[in-house]
């Protein structure tokens, strides 16, 4: 009962720190739990993806696709305060230039959008919102079903780069100094078990999106490690705004092999 009770408690940590959806008052705060919490980022981003994935399925019976989506879209960023999107704009601001380690660190320390980091969200979210257009024209209940699973899948990417790669920028005055560590090897297991755990129930309920969730986790997978080589090139390490900007690459390339495949096959 006790494990039990500490694992909800690690739980509701990650859904507060990544969501702006309210936590119980018992739940208390240490700071070590935001490093024993990382192994329910991927559930987190399950809940966020069944909310996103609810507003998508809910709003097409009212509205054409293109709407849909982007009230659907809006919906987890409502969510989540646009957390991963802001990591995404620092990142392209801070490595978008050929700038040394030390300056990529600075720029990304700032809040200010540049116009690297606006081009970088103008690309991404137009190219999801595409895809997540395409793929709800097709088939609508599928789409949502895709959608939700995505989400979870795609905060696969940061727990990697944290289990890969050391911290690169300033431990000392991280915005979140307990995540500025590695992750074991118990917890990424634990965080791709919550992935696994949701695709089985895709297929089961849809066989033929078996082949779908293999190519998109590949396609997720290679842009991983294309980010891993990037940020340990660059910088040695990741940051805050590095893993937000691995979540958002890795849904779009999960996106973009879910609509193709779907095209294919």
């Amino acid at each position: 009962m006790a494990w039990l009770l500490r694992e909800l408690r690690l739980f509701f940590i990650a859904l507060q720190f990544f969501t702006r959806i309210p936590i119980p008052a018992w739940v208390g705060f240490e700071p070590v739990w935001l490093q024993q919490c990382a192994r329910y980022f991927p559930l987190v981003g399950l809940c966020v993806g069944a909310v996103s994935a609810a507003v998508l399925w809910g709003a097409q019976w009212l509205w054409p696709a293109p709407v849909a989506v982007g009230l659907a879209m809006a919906a987890s960023m409502l969510l989540t305060g646009g957390f991963h999107e802001d990591g995404l704009a620092d990142t392209c601001d801070g490595l978008g230039g050929a700038v040394s380690r030390e300056k990529a660190l600075l720029i990304m320390k700032d809040s200010r959008l540049g116009s690297y980091g606006a081009l970088g969200l103008i690309m991404v979210l137009g190219l999801k919102a595409a895809c997540l257009i395409g793929l709800a024209e097709a088939q609508p209940n599928e789409a949502a079903a895709l959608l939700l699973w995505v989400h979870g899948a795609s905060r696969v990417a940061p727990l990697w780069l944290m289990h890969a790669l050391p911290y690169g920028g300033d431990a000392e005055h991280a915005k979140a100094k307990p995540l500025a560590t590695s992750i074991s090897n118990a917890g990424f297991a634990v965080g791709l078990l919550w992935v696994l755990l949701a695709a089985g129930a895709l297929v089961a309920w849809r066989p033929a999106l078996l082949p779908l969730l293999c190519g998109a986790s590949v396609a997720a997978a290679a842009m991983c490690l294309w980010m891993q080589a990037w940020l340990d090139r660059r910088l040695g390490g990741y940051t805050g705004d590095n893993l937000g900007a691995s979540q958002q690459l890795s849904e779009l390339a999960a996106l973009l092999a879910l609509l193709a495949l779907w095209h294919l096959l």
